[in-house]
């Protein structure tokens, strides 16, 4: 079953969900503070997003203890607001530069950062995995 809305809002947030790089993941650190990070993801219809994390990235801490999170894309203005709500849960994935879709979307990008996509792989190896039960916005 898919999240996606319905009418005009729902193609705007599947749109984005499929083009942009970029993604706010909030997490709730110990103290119960959100901590919201820029993340890469990818997609994965109907109803989840994946995204490699350092493994010794705070976010899977928080997640382990509170797997509840929010995600968000930069809003453009003029009202493009699409906010995701979820369950993040650490995955068994295959590494970011063997997984074809991922690899697909990132593969420049990863180079930059990385030197290769094996390189970065072996700098984000830990995937997440995130549920997403409600999409909001306008």
């Amino acid at each position: 079953m898919t999240v996606i809305p319905a009418g005009q809002f729902g193609e705007r947030a599947a749109r984005r969900l499929r083009e942009e790089t970029v993604i706010w993941l909030t997490t709730v650190g110990a103290d119960g503070t959100p901590q919201p990070n820029p993340v890469w993801f990818l997609w994965e219809e109907p109803d989840t997003l994946l995204v490699y994390n350092r493994s010794d990235a705070h976010r899977l801490k928080h997640v382990a203890a509170r797997p509840r999170v929010t995600l968000h894309f930069n809003h453009h203005g003029g009202g493009d607001v699409v906010v995701l709500t979820g369950t993040a849960r650490i995955a068994d994935r295959p590494p970011a530069h063997e997984h074809p879709a991922y690899l697909a979307k990132y593969e420049a990008m990863a180079a930059r950062v990385g030197g290769s996509p094996a390189e970065f792989a072996a700098q984000y190896p830990v995937a997440l995995e995130i549920t997403v039960e409600r999409i909001r916005g306008f």
